[in-house]
């Protein structure tokens, strides 16, 4: 995908980076049978509407496009790599051969209309989008959508993937994008290369507006706050150490000792 920057003929676009997809197919309609509703988040309990996750809410109606992240043999055609509303990742319209049926799924990077990619245990082929047991693959490989138990549940944003440093003869350990090392069963599986819209982090949103179609809303400073809303509230600048609004130390815990008066 190539990134274009707008002429800045208004303020709102002077800053804005973003993607061009005329890569991406137009269908995004089709089969609505998978797209289910809409997803709105607001950042409230679904039971008590109390705040859970602050800075949330409003921003555009999203369709919610299923996706297929279960471990079951396949073997299909991708048809079409299209745009998620609710995802950094582009997603793939697969065609199984077996069942004569289309499914979604996260698109690997490099892949397009007209790839067989292939999901099972034994003779995959280990190229881009096939999908296999970590014992099947090679140390040092990089994959993404590692499924721990039934779905995939680890590297799955855009551009993100997982690498194996090391393997055993019922184990192997992997490097996540958070650069956490974990160690799990050979039988994990996990699809070959990397999740597409590896460029997702060079978008600029260009203005507040833009945000807030996004469903986020405003962050506000804790000094700007009253006391009683922010232990920074008040207009005081000393007295104590950056804090979240819970009183939780943002820098970490203080290392350094105190001198005690003798």
């Amino acid at each position: 995908m190539q990134i274009f920057k707008s002429k800045p003929y208004t303020s709102g676009v002077r800053h804005y980076i973003n993607i061009k997809k005329n890569l991406l197919s137009k269908t995004n309609n089709l089969f609505k049978q998978t797209i289910t509703g809409f997803k709105r988040f607001r950042g409230r309990s679904s039971t008590t509407g109390r705040i859970t996750v602050r800075h949330m809410g409003g921003g555009c109606k999203k369709k919610f496009r299923e996706l297929k992240l279960t471990d079951t043999p396949t073997t299909s055609i991708v048809t079409a790599v299209m745009h998620d509303p609710l995802r950094s990742s582009f997603v793939s319209l697969n065609f199984d051969l077996e069942t004569q049926t289309f499914f979604r799924t996260l698109a690997t990077n490099g892949v397009g209309p007209g790839v067989l990619q292939k999901c099972g245990t034994k003779d995959i082929e280990l190229k881009l989008g096939n999908r296999t047991m970590l014992k099947n693959v090679p140390t040092g490989s990089i994959l993404h959508s590692l499924s721990i138990g039934s779905n995939a549940k680890f590297a799955r944003s855009a551009g993100l993937f997982f690498q194996i440093i090391q393997k055993t003869s019922d184990s192997c350990k992997i490097r996540l994008p958070s650069g956490f090392i974990k160690e799990v069963s050979n039988e994990s599986y996990g699809t070959l290369g990397s999740v597409s819209n590896f460029q997702h982090n060079l978008i600029s949103i260009g203005k507040a507006g833009r945000s807030r179609w996004l469903g986020i809303r405003p962050s506000v400073r804790g000094i700007a706050m009253n006391p009683v809303d922010h232990p920074h509230g008040g207009r005081t600048n000393g007295g104590r150490p950056s804090v979240t609004p819970w009183g939780i130390p943002t820098k970490g815990k203080p290392t350094v000792l105190k001198k005690k008066n003798k």
